[in-house]
């Protein structure tokens, strides 16, 4: 079982593009989620980050992360809602908790729990997106020259997190078809089971990792070469285009005040930014129209070869 964030090698631009160019590409909408706190850029940015996903194949890992991401949106959301009581619109008045008292639920605080979620939610998005698409290996080799141990620890973390996803969703399996007459298994048992067998793994990578020389702290180990695509300086640009936007945020754009009351910038500047992003997004991944048409020529002639040859 091969769970949705795990690198699988695939055709794609995204794919195919070198380790610094996915990487300011994705990296750029992450920059902006922490850089705006304003809904309408947020979302944008979610957008955007939606449309690589899509475009580069990725739907699988989209919609595992936006599963987990909307879950913890809602409690994050709920829990800013009871523990802070800033706001001037009222909505719940006198809600009587057990050990918390009496709580006032306000707009502005479910607002501004409603930003932190989708904060998180995009660079949830982001990350799942890079998981699927960027290969490790790639990663590894471009910053193994100037950290070696941290980019060796990333690496690992890369390959190893889809690995532990996909151990939960076999022993979820195993559990769910266990005889009707079995006791229920609770999510404790399957989470103490899931880090036995992840602490098993980590000391077999330890010792394989040994074994090949990586404890050697004067072992210099040959850095290949690093793959390039014609897509590099599309997606690099796309990247530094999206991340511009944090000029336009210190020149004032894009405000967002949760306290005392609702403040949201909705001025043509941040619409606009909220519309370019997306589609800056897709910038890379479109192709141009002599590649279309070239495209089917080629498809038009081999069509043509393939019924002269059946005549």
């Amino acid at each position: 079982m091969r769970t949705a964030l795990a690198y699988s090698p695939r055709p794609g631009r995204l794919q195919a593009a070198a380790a610094p160019a996915a990487i300011a590409y994705l990296g750029s909408f992450v920059v902006l989620a922490f850089a705006f706190s304003n809904p309408i850029v947020l979302v944008a940015a979610g957008c955007g980050v939606a449309v690589a996903g899509v475009a580069a194949g990725a739907r699988a890992a989209l919609t595992a992360s936006l599963r987990w991401g909307l879950t913890l949106a809602v409690l994050i959301v709920a829990v800013n809602g009871l523990v802070t009581h800033r706001g001037e619109t009222v909505l719940v008045r006198g809600f009587e908790l057990p050990v918390l008292g009496a709580l006032n639920v306000t707009l502005e605080s479910l607002a501004e729990g409603g930003v932190i979620a989708l904060r998180i939610l995009v660079v949830l998005m982001a990350f799942a997106v890079y998981s699927a698409c960027v290969d490790p290996d790639r990663v590894l080799r471009l910053l193994r020259p100037v950290a070696g141990r941290s980019a060796l620890t990333a690496t690992l973390i890369a390959r190893l997190v889809p690995v532990a996803a996909a151990d939960h969703a076999r022993l979820a399996e195993a559990a769910a078809l266990r005889g009707p007459a079995a006791a229920p298994v609770g999510r404790a048992a399957l989470a103490r089971r899931l880090v036995a067998g992840s602490l098993d793994r980590a000391i077999d990578v330890a010792a394989t990792l040994e074994l090949r020389g990586y404890g050697n702290a004067g072992a210099r180990t040959p850095v290949g070469p690093l793959g390039r695509s014609r897509h590099d300086a599309h997606f690099l640009w796309a990247g530094v285009a999206i991340a511009g936007a944090i000029v336009a945020r210190l020149a004032g754009v894009g405000d967002f005040e949760a306290y005392p009351s609702l403040m949201v910038d909705t001025g043509w500047p941040t619409l606009a930014i909220a519309v370019v992003i997306p589609a800056l997004a897709w910038l890379p991944f479109a192709r141009p129209r002599s590649a279309r048409r070239t495209s089917e020529r080629s498809r038009t002639t081999r069509r043509a070869g393939k019924a002269a040859a059946r005549a």
